[in-house]
């Protein structure tokens, strides 16, 4: 009897830890929280130099070549049109997106410091998301500026002036820090009771809520609908817009009219592929809870935010007949002077 006693005495203290233990564990699934995280950039030692040595390479291009998209667009009173303004503003844009991830790329892998506060980690990640949607918006604008032109020729100076290009831009910077800011309440909510390692070498939203704790689908929905929203359907609007102008093209009799369009049409859409087909991908597969490798999100990830800063002011340089010369006239040190009107 005793020992029937002593045995059920037993097992209702093996009950009680159970009780206690998950009650610790969900406790401390939801209390958690974290001052810094730890950049796993997981790159072979055979593949790091070369690596240091593609992204310094790629840096520099980039922000030589946007800083001179800017200065000769700044110097060319010619170039002071609306088509001129989005094109030297998609370079401020690339300057910001390559310098918001590459010099930390760098210092993870040069001096080995992983390491990055809590704070500096969701400013990167908010940075890198206003960026992104900056040049999605701005790569829409420009559709929309040549679908005026080429649909609507003699409304274009009516409809499209320097003026309403610099409201459009500075609107839609503010509308889209206000739409982001969500995004930073989701991630105040978000704990880390298993680890604070993230396993690229840039922090972004979709790879922080994946380490967290936190199962609620209301944080990778909200990433789903943001990519929607500022991703997808600008992209939508960019295709229906050359759509069009490639169906008004083909009406032309003209065979110099339908080259000229054609070719701005293939310079703008090798920016556009540029930019949208990786990020997408990576932003669409995370969004949707799909298991990515680590190297293949890091490639899509990276191939967005870096290539575009580095290949635009090339794309726009060799592409743009008024920067291109406008750019030989500056490093022959003439003096860029607007023609008259007649």
């Amino acid at each position: 009897m005793n020992k029937q006693h002593s045995l059920d005495r037993l097992r209702k203290d093996i009950g009680n830890c159970e009780k206690h233990l998950k009650e610790s564990a969900k406790m401390s699934n939801t209390t958690t929280s974290v001052s810094e995280f730890i950049l796993q950039c997981a790159i072979e030692s055979n593949q790091k130099t070369i690596t240091i040595y593609v992204l310094g390479f790629i840096y520099f291009t980039s922000v030589f070549g946007n800083l001179l998209v800017i200065l000769v667009v700044i110097l060319n009173h010619q170039l002071h049109a609306p088509m001129y303004i989005y094109i030297s503003t998609l370079a401020v844009i690339d300057l910001a997106n390559g310098s918001i991830l590459i010099p930390k790329m760098l210092s993870v892998l040069l001096l080995d410091s992983s390491v990055v506060p809590y704070a500096a980690c969701v400013l990167q990640m908010f940075l890198l998301f206003h960026v992104e949607e900056m040049e999605s918006l701005l790569l829409a604008f420009m559709a929309f500026d040549r679908y005026v032109a080429v649909i609507y020729p003699l409304w274009y100076p009516s409809l499209i002036t320097n003026k309403r290009v610099g409201i459009g831009i500075l609107v839609t910077n503010i509308v889209g820090l206000i739409l982001k800011s969500p995004i930073l309440f989701f991630v105040g909510e978000l704990s880390f009771c298993h680890t604070n390692i993230l396993p690229f070498c840039f922090c972004d939203y979709g790879t922080i809520v994946r380490v967290s704790c936190n199962e609620d689908p209301k944080y990778l929905t909200s990433l789903a609908a943001g990519v929607a929203t500022t991703g997808a359907f600008p992209l939508f609007l960019i295709l229906l817009s050359y759509i069009r102008i490639v169906i008004e093209a083909l009406k032309i009799s003209s065979a110099g009219g339908r080259s000229k369009i054609f070719s701005t049409c293939l310079t703008h859409l090798v920016v556009v592929g540029l930019f949208y087909i990786p990020l997408l991908l990576s932003y669409i597969l995370s969004g949707s809870g799909a298991t990515i490798a680590t190297e293949s999100y890091n490639i899509m990830f990276i191939l967005g935010n870096v290539m575009p800063p580095m290949m635009n002011p090339i794309i726009y340089s060799f592409r743009n007949k008024e920067i291109n010369k406008s750019i030989e006239k500056l490093f022959s040190r003439k003096t860029l002077t607007p023609k008259r009107r007649e």
